[in-house]
């Protein structure tokens, strides 16, 4: 079985097996594991932050952010097809108790004025206790369900400088933060050093098999760490963990461009089939979503599974597929084939006036 349905996927290397089997550890609770302070220093300096926690998932690091941020009832701005917001169990209003306010994202790409206009103008006539009170901003960076898609870095600022400009916290998921800087050239830091906060997780493009960590000031850290704890969140010797995902933020980054052309030669390989709709411009990092026209998309990837391609649906029409660290050149040309043999089998199912914009599915639809 040819397994592209995440980067979550990913097997340990032996290398990285033999830090973990190795790791110096400690009880994490009460600050004595050695491998995750490592970690977290490592981390927070990569991202130019005084201080950073590690936690079980980027769920838990974005929903702890969140909740560090703001008091229940408060609104925060997402894009409107944000992970944070779809595709995390709805844990900001359980956990946070906020009000999402949505923006109109384009592949989860919106603007400075998207923002000014979400957060109007006040005037005197109006009480201000009316409306909930808009106390963060956060952005996707990559965005998984624009198919990948990097912020351009000028936009980037732009939205950021209008928040903070409105008083506002801002908030960077950057689960796959890793594949943006792969692919521009840009530091990591340098996309951080515009947020109050930053997400990033070891167990998608980085391989490793637990774990993502939460970085900001000090005094902000200080803050999760008490919601870590409060939501189950606190490790014990977690040093064992911690060792996978310090190896992988070590040695795994510099091989991502190797993902990357995989899922541009998977792109490449299939956008002209019938029945798939795909744009291979759109395909930026390490993600590939596909329109299919011939079939359900549910029934689709049933076909290809059954004949060893394991792919996800995404909404009624769309497909995502993702290569990562164990994901071979071979096995990229395999998924070629497969997917090409169920589409000219049912090419003729395809309808006229059926077919879905470029990457159909990923503006308004799940994929984890």
């Amino acid at each position: 079985m040819i397994d592209l349905r995440s980067d979550t996927c990913s097997q340990p290397t032996d290398a990285m097996r033999k830090a973990i089997a190795s790791a110096v550890v400690g009880d994490d609770v009460y600050g004595d594991d050695p491998t995750v302070k490592e970690l977290e220093r490592e981390v927070a300096d990569l991202l130019g932050k005084e201080d950073a926690v590690y936690m079980v998932t980027g769920t838990m690091t974005n929903q702890v952010g969140i909740r560090a941020h703001t008091e229940p009832g408060d609104a925060v701005l997402f894009d409107q097809n944000a992970h944070v917001y779809l595709l995390e169990g709805g844990a900001p209003a359980a956990f946070s108790g906020v009000l999402p306010r949505l923006l109109p994202g384009v592949r989860g790409i919106f603007t400075a004025n998207d923002v000014s206009a979400a957060l109007g103008v006040s005037h005197r006539f109006f009480p201000s206790t009316i409306p909930a009170p808009v106390q963060l901003l956060c952005l996707e960076n990559t965005h998984n369900i624009g198919g990948g898609k990097i912020w351009p870095i000028e936009q980037l600022e732009a939205v950021c400088a209008v928040a903070r400009a409105r008083g506002l916290a801002l908030h960077l998921d950057g689960a796959r933060l890793w594949h943006a800087s792969a692919a521009t050239g840009i530091p990591e830091k340098e996309y951080a050093r515009h947020f109050d906060s930053v997400s990033v997780c070891f167990s998608k493009g980085l391989g490793a098999p637990v774990g993502s960590a939460l970085a900001g000031s000090r005094e902000f850290i200080s803050r999760a760490r008490r919601f870590k704890q409060q939501i189950g969140g606190g490790f014990r010797q977690a040093g064992i963990i911690a060792a996978g995902a310090l190896h992988a933020l070590r040695h795994h980054r510099d091989r991502l461009l190797e993902d990357h052309e995989h899922a541009k030669l998977l792109a490449n390989g299939i956008a002209g089939l019938p029945g798939i709709n795909l744009d291979v411009s759109s395909v930026e990092t390490n993600i590939v979503r596909f329109g299919v026209t011939s079939l359900p998309a549910s029934d689709f990837v049933e076909r290809l599974y059954e004949k060893g391609l394991y792919v996800l649906p995404s909404g009624t029409d769309g497909v995502r597929a993702i290569p990562y660290l164990n994901i071979t050149r071979k096995q990229i040309g395999e998924a070629i084939d497969i997917i090409s043999a169920v589409a000219e089998a049912h090419s003729g199912s395809a309808q006229d006036g059926q077919a879905s914009a470029a990457m159909s599915g990923s503006d308004r639809a799940a994929g984890y």
